[in-house]
């Protein structure tokens, strides 16, 4: 079977595997004091620009960072503004919810929020005289890229931002494939920049080379206090911290976390040619790994039978949108196998 279902079908990217394997008898402290998570949160520091006021703290898994990171720095009354399409909108099975925290969901355009459509929402709340009854809007949650493989611009970007320095609220970006964004041939933002306009971030490595892990950046001495308790609170703590370090010491090690995204890009592109020239049509024009093609009902059928890919929404009673999705792992091969089944 060929298999483009999502970037995190594969294990490890085999530089990671082999400093996993090189430090696996090493004796090292625990949870995520060891000298590999304090070597990575310093190349990842330096990557960022960012100097001594910043932290970086190792998380396993995307859910989890996003559930952390948004009760940590909410108070109880408080809710996060997102995307109706956003990832924790939809696809978290509530976890924000479950940590006490409503999602605040706003209408969005290719899967992005608008700065305008932020600040009219926060304007009319403030101004209401029952909103003590009400949720109280204390973060703005993005995705880079959004859900539908689409990206921010600089300038859109710069807007949000503005907007939440307005409203002394911070701006979280979800980065779980923020390599395919940063790499992304339309991308005209760098990762110094993005960690400049936003308050708190993740650098996605579950998707992106690594067996396992994120690595959140608080950018500006923004750390909520004790988090390591909170961590542990929320069972996200791991004992041997070290698995998250050694991959991420060793993504950020030479140029190799940004080398492996532009590969899927790369990939992702070939795979859009491959569609457009036989003839298919596309959901959203996505410029990133994540593309979104609709597909006859029958078509799709006979496809499954030796390709796997995943199911999005059904886009009328004859088609559904469908995504295939490239990552560090997919092969050109791949690609050209593909196109002579279709």
């Amino acid at each position: 079977m060929l298999t483009f279902t999502s970037d995190y079908i594969a294990g490890a990217h085999p530089q990671v595997l082999a400093k996993l394997v090189e430090t696996n008898l090493e004796n090292l402290s625990g949870y995520g004091t060891d000298i590999y998570c304090q070597s990575a949160a310093e190349k990842i520091k330096a990557a960022c620009a960012l100097g001594d006021e910043a932290d970086v703290v190792f998380l396993a898994g995307g859910t989890q960072t996003n559930q952390i990171v948004i009760s940590t720095l909410l108070a109880p009354y408080e809710g996060v503004i997102a995307a109706q399409t956003g990832h924790v909108s939809l696809h978290e099975a509530g976890a924000i919810e479950y940590s006490g925290h409503k999602v605040i969901q706003l209408e969005c355009k290719n899967g992005k929020l608008e700065a305008g459509v932020i600040r009219d929402f926060l304007r009319t709340y403030h101004a209401d005289e029952n909103k003590e009854q009400m949720v109280l809007p204390g973060m703005v949650y993005i995705s880079f890229p959004t859900e539908y493989g689409t990206l921010y611009s600089k300038s859109e970007l710069e807007g949000i931002s503005a907007v939440c320095k307005e409203y002394e609220i911070p701006l979280f970006v979800d980065g779980a494939r923020l390599g395919y964004g940063l790499e992304s041939y339309d991308n005209d933002v760098t990762l110094q920049e993005l960690a400049a306009l936003c308050d708190v971030f993740y650098i996605g490595g579950t998707k992106v080379g690594a067996l396992c892990g994120e690595a959140v950046v608080f950018t500006r001495g923004n750390l909520p206090k004790h988090m390591s308790a909170q961590v542990k609170q929320h069972g996200g703590l791991l004992a041997k911290g070290r698995l998250l370090g050694v991959q991420f010491d060793a993504l950020f090690s030479g140029n190799l976390y940004f080398e492996i995204s532009r590969h899927a890009i790369e990939m992702a592109e070939k795979l859009k040619t491959l569609f457009k020239e036989k003839g298919y049509d596309f959901f959203i024009d996505s410029p990133t790994n994540q593309q979104f093609v609709i597909l006859e009902n029958g078509r799709m059928k006979e496809l499954e039978k030796e390709v796997n890919f995943c199911f999005w929404e059904k886009f009328d009673d004859a088609h559904t949108v469908v995504r295939f999705a490239t990552s560090w792992s997919t092969k050109e091969e791949d690609i050209e196998a593909l196109g002579k089944l279709l």
